[in-house]
């Protein structure tokens, strides 16, 4: 076992010193711990939600889908292509650096040269730093999602991130799934540093006691975060008291969670689409889209929210979830098998062929049961499965490689706009760019794509709708995915944890202003 050398500022003061309510430890269990500490290195939920722990945005999502203001204290448009933000004075970050528009700079390039971030910040054209505490985000063209897209602007510590580490790489050198010092270290300016980690067995987060925002309820002072893949073994944990807080919470245990008396279970509807994608590059019957579209046909997706998913589900025929402006109310799920036996003849494969499957175990709610179902379901249709699902430390490396035939990804629009599923999962593959980075199955229609660029710079939100309805109905035409359902969210906690205020649709729950009653 190894500690980080995590910067711990301010944590190793008194925990006495807390105001407010009387501090507390939480202890918590989740699927999966983060698979690093560098905030650029994947974009996932996970590191979405150790972002917010550990790290500020400029500006951050309300319950309610508005935005606050973090480390911007405020912001205005200047002009059609550039927004000003004034940043908050006084912000130390865990090194005890000083946080000034430098580390905006720093941290908007650096996003700009990550594989996974990069296609977020293709619309801006450039940053400006106006003076200490200022800055000026300049879009290429119009563009209506600034605010979505500072979202993920989570400034770093350019200071502690600059020069080389003891194997002479630099500091701030970002490396998917490698060994790096941004992945190992951490310098944020948020309400927690990271004390402690072993990488599978326990990560032990210790409260900033120099944490500029004085108006946080959070009482919180440590937290210890245990993964625990299997649902049943979290479940069990929460109830025996064992931990204080869990997530995601199994549709098969909300019945058993919520018959006890310590614990209170807390659901939400959800807009994470869970799709599987078919690789066009290495199976050439994915290529005909009578074939794709036969393997659309073939899955029941009602079927697997009802039987897998107890309910807590919606089935899913597109991307974008009902309340987002691409969402298409014509589209629905196709599930006949016949046809799809027809569309299998007629495409020359009446006898079928083999694929491989990866999915992960942990990542998402009943994943590799909804992969073992989907793979049955195309036993029906002469497609051969050999499935193979892994923890999601292992899977995601295997899924940038573009290992198996057909593979399974969940996807939230963290912007919460349809044209964030469309980059990142549609889109022709462009490694300069980041257009496609989680398109694993190299799906390209051009015309998709100029309907994309076309949304992003159409400030008028009829007619983005329409465009984005478009682009929805040309991909389920071309059975282009196999969208699933759109995942619920489900979390459970002790009563003495007031977990519902910091909970949201996002699924990053804002862990620092938590409150743990007495």
């Amino acid at each position: 076992m190894k500690k980080t050398a995590s910067i711990l500022a301010g944590a190793m003061l008194s925990l006495g010193l807390m105001t407010g309510a009387q501090a507390a430890t939480l202890k918590m269990a989740y699927d999966a711990d983060p698979v690093s500490l560098d905030p650029h290195e994947q974009l996932s939920g996970g590191t979405l939600q150790l972002s917010h722990m550990t790290f500020d945005p400029l500006v951050r999502w309300t319950r309610d889908l508005g935005f606050e203001p973090r480390l911007a204290e405020k912001w205005e448009r200047v002009d059609d292509l550039t927004m000003r933000f004034h940043l908050r004075k006084g912000v130390k970050f865990h090194s005890g650096n000083d946080f000034t528009a430098q580390d905006v700079a720093f941290t908007f390039e650096r996003l700009r040269n990550s594989p996974d971030f990069k296609a977020v910040f293709s619309p801006f054209k450039e940053i400006k730093v106006v003076d200490a505490h200022t800055v000026d985000l300049v879009t290429n063209q119009p563009f209506p999602l600034v605010l979505n897209n500072a979202t993920y602007l989570f400034p770093m510590d350019s200071k502690f991130y600059s020069g080389t580490d003891e194997n002479g790489n630099a500091k701030d050198m970002l490396v998917k799934h490698g060994n790096s010092f941004a992945s190992r270290n951490i310098s944020g300016t948020g309400p927690y540093t990271v004390s402690y980690r072993e990488q599978g067995v326990k990560v032990e987060f210790a409260r900033n006691m120099d944490y500029w925002d004085k108006s946080s309820p959070g009482n919180v002072d440590k937290i210890v975060l245990t993964p625990i893949k299997e649902a049943p073994t979290r479940v069990a944990a929460l109830l025996s008291g064992d931990v204080d807080f869990i997530a995601p919470v199994p549709p098969t245990d909300h019945k058993r969670i919520g018959g006890s008396d310590k614990v209170d279970l807390v659901t939400m509807g959800g807009t994470r689409i869970i799709t599987f994608q078919m690789n066009q590059e290495r199976v050439e019957a994915f290529k005909d889209v009578r074939v794709r579209q036969a393997i659309a046909y073939a899955i029941n997706q009602e079927g697997i929210v009802k039987k897998i998913m107890k309910g807590f589900a919606t089935p899913a025929a597109q991307f974008s979830p009902k309340g987002y402006l691409g969402y298409n109310e014509a589209l629905t799920p196709r599930y006949d098998v016949k046809k799809a036996k027809q569309l299998m003849k007629e495409a020359g494969y009446e006898k079928g062929f083999s694929i491989t499957m990866m999915a992960p175990n942990n990542r998402y709610v009943n994943d590799a049961k909804i992969a073992q179902a989907v793979a049955s379901m195309l036993s029906k249709i002469n497609i051969k499965v050999d499935l193979k699902t892994m923890p999601k430390a292992q899977y995601w490396p295997e899924f940038d490689a573009r290992a198996a035939d057909m593979m399974l990804i969940g996807w939230h629009a963290d912007t919460e706009d349809s044209n964030n599923f469309y980059e990142f999962l549609s889109t022709c593959p462009n490694k300069d760019s980041g257009a496609g980075q989680y398109n694993s199955g190299n799906y390209c229609n051009p015309k998709v794509d100029a309907m994309v660029a076309k949304a992003n710079a159409e400030t008028d939100p009829a007619k983005r709708a329409e465009i984005m309805q478009g682009i929805e109905k040309i991909i389920y035409d071309e059975a282009g995915f196999i969208p699933l359902h759109w995942q619920n969210l489900a979390w459970a906690a002790n009563k003495n944890v007031d977990l519902e205020p910091v909970l949201n649709v996002m699924n990053f729950p804002y862990l620092g202003d938590l409150v743990v009653k007495d």
